[in-house]
């Protein structure tokens, strides 16, 4: 099961001049097996959603719930929030040196999981995983991120999706700086992941071209740091064809 609700949620963040609101009271619902996708303006509020969600500590929750099958989403720390089941692929993952990807990954497994995987099978899986998203095995000795290229990070992070199996996978312009070749290894991965029972996906980007590879089930336009329409896919083709221009001047 999973089940994402974000209800009527406002967030701050702190500047030179205070606290400025960003999200001005956000409401959708993730249903099990669904994709939704979030497209918008720059400086609309999309990642600070993602990383919200997530509990990254520059932002301050000022309203509003999140939930995750029930569970109250914003009283977890951020490691109760990974082992609950959320996963956040960052649009700009930090390198982490002297710490290898296959070290990475499996205390990231065995902090989520409560115990550590069996060496034998993890390994395997690690291969596989590294290979479904054309990364080498050598790539997993690697210190995580540093010196990869743009696309090697983001298929790494499709990678840890496989890997780690929450229920809900947030994806922060997953798409951004990939060519086409690593677009579509990409979304073959999220697509792989959504097959599975039970699993949901947030998936933000500024480009349609991300969707024509995974379909959403829902998109919403987001401007002014609230949800100013949704539909279908039909309504990312009308966003390229026509830009953001109507819902911009309709939320001044």
């Amino acid at each position: 099961m999973s089940k994402l609700v974000i209800t009527d949620l406002h967030v701050t963040v702190d500047t030179e001049d205070g606290p400025k609101e960003i999200l001005k009271g956000v409401t959708l619902t993730i249903n099990e097996g669904e994709t939704h996708a979030i497209m918008g303006p720059n400086g609309s509020g999309k990642s600070t959603l993602a990383y919200s969600i997530a509990g990254h500590p520059k932002y301050t929750i000022t309203g509003g719930t999140v939930t995750l099958d029930g569970q109250d989403v914003l009283s977890m720390s951020v490691d109760e929030r990974a082992r609950a089941g959320m996963f956040l692929a960052m649009q700009y993952p930090v390198e982490v040196p002297g710490v290898s990807v296959a070290n990475f990954l499996r205390t990231a497994k065995t902090a989520i999981d409560g115990e550590a995987p069996k060496l034998r099978t993890w390994v395997k899986d690690v291969n596989g995983a590294l290979e479904r998203l054309n990364l080498d095995s050598t790539f997993s000795q690697r210190s995580v991120n540093e010196g990869f290229s743009g696309g090697e990070k983001k298929r790494h992070e499709i990678a840890q999706l496989e890997l780690l199996d929450p229920k809900v996978a947030i994806l922060d312009e997953t798409d951004s700086g990939l060519d086409i070749d690593a677009l579509k290894i990409v979304s073959e991965g999220v697509n792989r992941f959504r097959g599975k029972d039970g699993k949901g996906v947030l998936l933000i980007t500024h480009y349609t071209r991300i969707l024509r590879y995974i379909e959403p089930d829902v998109v919403h336009v987001f401007v002014d740091g609230k949800v100013a329409a949704s539909g279908g896919k039909e309504l990312a083709e009308q966003l390229e064809a026509e830009g953001y221009d109507k819902y911009v001047k309709a939320n001044a």
